[in-house]
Protein backbone atom coordinates (compact mmCIF):
# COMPACT_ATOMS: atom_id res chain seq x y z
CA UNK A 1 0.00 0.00 0.00
CA UNK A 2 1.19 3.60 -0.45
CA UNK A 3 0.77 5.05 2.66
CA UNK A 4 -0.18 9.33 1.94
CA UNK A 5 0.13 9.89 5.32
CA UNK A 6 1.55 13.48 6.97
CA UNK A 7 4.83 13.85 7.34
CA UNK A 8 5.09 13.44 11.72
CA UNK A 9 2.88 10.61 11.24
CA UNK A 10 5.28 8.80 8.53
CA UNK A 11 8.19 9.18 10.83
CA UNK A 12 6.66 7.87 14.40
CA UNK A 13 5.04 4.97 12.87
CA UNK A 14 7.85 4.46 9.97
CA UNK A 15 8.66 1.11 11.38
CA UNK A 16 4.64 -0.41 11.53
CA UNK A 17 4.84 -0.11 7.63
CA UNK A 18 7.54 -2.58 7.13
CA UNK A 19 6.14 -5.00 9.03
CA UNK A 20 4.17 -8.35 7.32
CA UNK A 21 0.89 -7.59 8.86
CA UNK A 22 1.11 -4.30 6.92
CA UNK A 23 1.66 -5.53 4.01
CA UNK A 24 -0.85 -8.03 4.64
CA UNK A 25 -3.39 -5.65 5.05
CA UNK A 26 -2.53 -3.89 1.70
CA UNK A 27 -2.78 -7.41 -0.29
CA UNK A 28 -6.35 -8.07 1.49
CA UNK A 29 -7.79 -4.49 0.56
CA UNK A 30 -6.12 -5.32 -3.54
CA UNK A 31 -7.94 -8.81 -3.15
CA UNK A 32 -11.11 -6.76 -2.57
CA UNK A 33 -11.09 -4.31 -4.92
CA UNK A 34 -10.50 -7.22 -7.12
CA UNK A 35 -13.49 -8.75 -6.41
CA UNK A 36 -15.34 -5.77 -7.22
CA UNK A 37 -16.51 -5.26 -3.23
CA UNK A 38 -17.26 -1.59 -2.47
CA UNK A 39 -14.80 -0.38 0.45
CA UNK A 40 -14.94 2.79 2.64
CA UNK A 41 -13.72 5.18 3.09
CA UNK A 42 -12.19 5.70 -0.36
CA UNK A 43 -8.90 5.03 -0.79
CA UNK A 44 -7.99 9.04 -0.07
CA UNK A 45 -9.15 8.88 2.76
CA UNK A 46 -8.11 5.89 4.89
CA UNK A 47 -5.59 8.31 6.94
CA UNK A 48 -7.98 10.88 6.90
CA UNK A 49 -7.57 11.42 10.55
CA UNK A 50 -3.79 11.43 10.72
CA UNK A 51 -3.37 13.53 7.54
CA UNK A 52 -5.57 16.13 9.23
CA UNK A 53 -4.12 16.22 12.73
CA UNK A 54 -0.35 15.57 12.58
CA UNK A 55 1.07 13.88 15.43
CA UNK A 56 2.66 16.88 16.70
CA UNK A 57 -0.87 18.53 17.05
CA UNK A 58 -2.58 15.37 18.53
CA UNK A 59 -3.52 16.81 22.37
CA UNK A 60 -7.28 14.61 21.97
CA UNK A 61 -8.02 10.97 21.13
CA UNK A 62 -10.94 9.81 20.53
CA UNK A 63 -11.41 6.12 19.61
CA UNK A 64 -14.29 5.03 16.99
CA UNK A 65 -14.50 1.02 16.17
CA UNK A 66 -14.87 0.64 12.71
CA UNK A 67 -16.27 3.00 9.40
CA UNK A 68 -19.88 4.03 8.52
CA UNK A 69 -20.78 1.56 5.76
CA UNK A 70 -23.19 3.60 3.88
CA UNK A 71 -22.68 5.55 0.92
CA UNK A 72 -20.87 8.86 1.17
CA UNK A 73 -20.83 8.38 4.92
CA UNK A 74 -17.33 7.71 5.93
CA UNK A 75 -14.29 9.49 5.40
CA UNK A 76 -11.80 8.73 7.58
CA UNK A 77 -12.95 10.67 10.95
CA UNK A 78 -14.25 8.14 13.26
CA UNK A 79 -18.27 9.20 14.08
CA UNK A 80 -18.01 12.37 11.25
CA UNK A 81 -19.92 12.06 8.23
CA UNK A 82 -19.18 14.10 5.33
CA UNK A 83 -21.21 17.39 4.61
CA UNK A 84 -24.34 16.86 3.40
CA UNK A 85 -24.70 13.69 5.09
CA UNK A 86 -27.66 13.26 7.73
CA UNK A 87 -25.84 12.55 11.12
CA UNK A 88 -25.83 9.08 12.40
CA UNK A 89 -28.07 8.30 15.57
CA UNK A 90 -24.60 8.37 17.45
CA UNK A 91 -23.62 11.81 16.61
CA UNK A 92 -26.37 13.08 17.21
CA UNK A 93 -26.02 11.73 20.91
CA UNK A 94 -22.73 13.26 21.11
CA UNK A 95 -24.13 16.81 19.40
CA UNK A 96 -26.68 16.61 22.51
CA UNK A 97 -24.68 15.88 24.97
CA UNK A 98 -22.30 19.15 23.45
CA UNK A 99 -25.75 21.14 23.87
CA UNK A 100 -26.18 20.30 27.30
CA UNK A 101 -22.69 20.43 28.26
CA UNK A 102 -21.26 24.08 26.75
CA UNK A 103 -24.53 25.48 25.85
CA UNK A 104 -23.80 25.07 22.27
CA UNK A 105 -26.89 24.80 19.49
CA UNK A 106 -26.92 21.29 17.53
CA UNK A 107 -24.48 21.62 14.77
CA UNK A 108 -25.97 22.02 11.46
CA UNK A 109 -23.35 19.36 10.09
CA UNK A 110 -22.17 15.98 11.08
CA UNK A 111 -18.28 16.41 9.18
CA UNK A 112 -16.27 16.85 12.29
CA UNK A 113 -13.23 18.18 10.19
CA UNK A 114 -12.72 21.69 12.21
CA UNK A 115 -12.55 19.41 15.42
CA UNK A 116 -9.51 17.27 13.96
CA UNK A 117 -7.50 20.72 13.06
CA UNK A 118 -8.10 21.47 16.53
CA UNK A 119 -6.08 18.32 17.63
CA UNK A 120 -8.65 15.73 18.14
CA UNK A 121 -7.57 12.77 16.58
CA UNK A 122 -10.62 11.12 15.77
CA UNK A 123 -9.59 7.75 14.99
CA UNK A 124 -11.20 4.49 14.16
CA UNK A 125 -9.52 1.03 15.12
CA UNK A 126 -10.34 -0.29 11.77
CA UNK A 127 -9.87 2.02 9.31
CA UNK A 128 -11.30 0.15 6.39
CA UNK A 129 -14.98 -1.17 6.09
CA UNK A 130 -17.08 -3.24 2.72
CA UNK A 131 -19.73 -1.35 2.21
CA UNK A 132 -23.34 -2.65 3.87
CA UNK A 133 -21.41 -5.16 5.92
CA UNK A 134 -20.67 -3.35 9.48
CA UNK A 135 -17.15 -4.57 11.63
CA UNK A 136 -16.63 -6.91 7.33
CA UNK A 137 -12.62 -5.47 7.94
CA UNK A 138 -11.90 -6.41 11.49
CA UNK A 139 -10.26 -9.03 11.52
CA UNK A 140 -7.03 -7.89 8.52
CA UNK A 141 -4.81 -6.28 10.92
CA UNK A 142 -5.81 -2.69 11.20
CA UNK A 143 -5.85 -2.93 14.74
CA UNK A 144 -2.77 -4.11 15.07
CA UNK A 145 -1.79 -0.57 13.57
CA UNK A 146 -4.17 1.30 15.52
CA UNK A 147 -3.41 -0.35 18.74
CA UNK A 148 0.36 0.31 18.03
CA UNK A 149 -0.76 4.31 17.19
CA UNK A 150 -2.33 4.39 20.28
CA UNK A 151 1.17 3.09 22.02
CA UNK A 152 3.03 5.82 20.45
CA UNK A 153 0.94 8.73 21.41
CA UNK A 154 0.92 7.10 24.84
CA UNK A 155 5.26 6.94 25.15
CA UNK A 156 6.07 10.01 22.98
CA UNK A 157 3.79 12.99 24.61
CA UNK A 158 2.11 13.69 27.42
CA UNK A 159 -1.23 15.31 28.69
CA UNK A 160 -3.58 13.70 26.09
CA UNK A 161 -6.76 13.63 26.93
CA UNK A 162 -8.44 9.75 25.34
CA UNK A 163 -12.18 9.63 25.24
CA UNK A 164 -12.87 6.07 25.53
CA UNK A 165 -16.80 5.85 24.89
CA UNK A 166 -17.83 1.79 25.60
CA UNK A 167 -16.62 -1.30 26.27
CA UNK A 168 -14.91 -1.37 22.86
CA UNK A 169 -12.39 1.70 23.10
CA UNK A 170 -12.32 1.09 26.75
CA UNK A 171 -10.35 -2.53 26.49
CA UNK A 172 -7.94 -0.17 24.72
CA UNK A 173 -6.98 1.86 28.30
CA UNK A 174 -4.12 -0.86 28.75
CA UNK A 175 -2.32 0.88 26.02
CA UNK A 176 -2.12 3.86 27.30
CA UNK A 177 0.04 5.24 30.36
CA UNK A 178 -2.26 7.07 32.76
CA UNK A 179 0.18 8.39 34.74
CA UNK A 180 1.21 11.05 32.34
CA UNK A 181 -2.06 11.07 30.29
CA UNK A 182 -5.85 11.95 31.06
CA UNK A 183 -8.27 9.01 30.51
CA UNK A 184 -12.03 9.52 30.55
CA UNK A 185 -14.43 6.83 29.98
CA UNK A 186 -18.43 6.89 29.51
CA UNK A 187 -20.82 4.27 27.92
CA UNK A 188 -21.05 4.44 23.35
CA UNK A 189 -23.11 7.43 22.28
CA UNK A 190 -25.05 5.05 20.58
CA UNK A 191 -29.34 4.95 21.21
CA UNK A 192 -28.40 1.52 22.94
CA UNK A 193 -26.15 3.11 25.86
CA UNK A 194 -26.35 6.72 25.38
CA UNK A 195 -28.51 7.25 28.71
CA UNK A 196 -26.54 4.80 30.37
CA UNK A 197 -23.81 7.08 30.88
CA UNK A 198 -23.24 8.88 27.67
CA UNK A 199 -25.19 11.52 28.25
CA UNK A 200 -24.19 13.50 31.07
CA UNK A 201 -20.56 12.68 30.99
CA UNK A 202 -19.66 16.52 30.18
CA UNK A 203 -16.26 15.02 28.77
CA UNK A 204 -16.49 17.90 26.44
CA UNK A 205 -15.91 20.49 29.37
CA UNK A 206 -13.64 17.90 31.39
CA UNK A 207 -11.19 17.64 28.45
CA UNK A 208 -10.77 21.81 27.83
CA UNK A 209 -10.29 21.84 32.31
CA UNK A 210 -7.64 19.20 31.88
CA UNK A 211 -5.70 20.73 28.58
CA UNK A 212 -5.81 24.39 30.69
CA UNK A 213 -3.81 22.68 33.41
CA UNK A 214 -2.03 21.57 31.35
CA UNK A 215 -0.88 24.98 30.06
CA UNK A 216 -2.61 23.91 26.69
CA UNK A 217 -4.96 25.41 24.30
CA UNK A 218 -9.02 24.04 24.66
CA UNK A 219 -10.70 22.78 21.74
CA UNK A 220 -13.08 24.82 20.42
CA UNK A 221 -15.81 22.39 19.72
CA UNK A 222 -17.91 24.41 17.54
CA UNK A 223 -18.40 22.94 14.36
Amino acid sequence: MDVQIEASWKEVLKEEFDKSYFAEVAMFLKHEKALGKTIYPPGNLIFNAFNTTPFDKVKVVILGQDPYHGPRQAHGLCFSVQDDVPPPPSLINIFKELREDLGQPIPTTGNLTKWAEHGVLLLNAILTVRAAEAASHSKIGWETFTDAVIRKISDKKENVVFLLWGRFAQDKQVLIDATKHHILKAAHPSPFSADKGFFGCRHFSKTNELLAKAGLEPVDWRL
